[in-house]
């Protein structure tokens, strides 16, 4: 664990949010939970001001739950698509209302459908 969470959960946070900008005004609190060997720990994400903290957060309208070590490969070096299927094979998991979940899958499914259009017209 040579670098702290809170740095890569933002940079994640960061990325995910630059390469889908229709989430940059999105206003939710997302509990993330980082599960390791014997150790869980959790973290409070605020957007869109990315305010990251330490501990549960009771006012969370999504929760995150994946291996911490999964989750330091991915905040690294993953893209949308790398997300995409790492919520779809389980690797990562997302709990909340259903009106969360899927206004959050709808934005990033619409992304998706314009950057193959925008790869097709290159």
């Amino acid at each position: 664990m040579s670098e702290d969470a809170r740095t890569l959960i933002d940079h994640a946070a960061r990325r995910f949010v630059g390469e889908v900008t229709a989430l940059a005004t999105l206003k939710m609190i997302f509990e993330i939970e980082l599960r390791g060997k014997g150790d869980v720990q959790q973290f409070r994400l605020q957007m869109p001001s990315f305010e990251v903290t330490k501990g549960p957060a009771e006012d969370a309208q999504v929760r995150i739950d994946m291996r911490r070590e999964f989750f330091n490969v991915m905040a690294k070096e993953a893209k949308v698509p790398d997300w995409i299927e790492a919520f779809t094979y389980g690797k990562a998991h997302a709990t909340g209302p259903s009106q969360y979940l899927k206004l959050i899958a709808t934005v990033v499914e619409r992304h998706q459908e314009r950057e193959v259009t925008r790869r097709a017209k290159r």
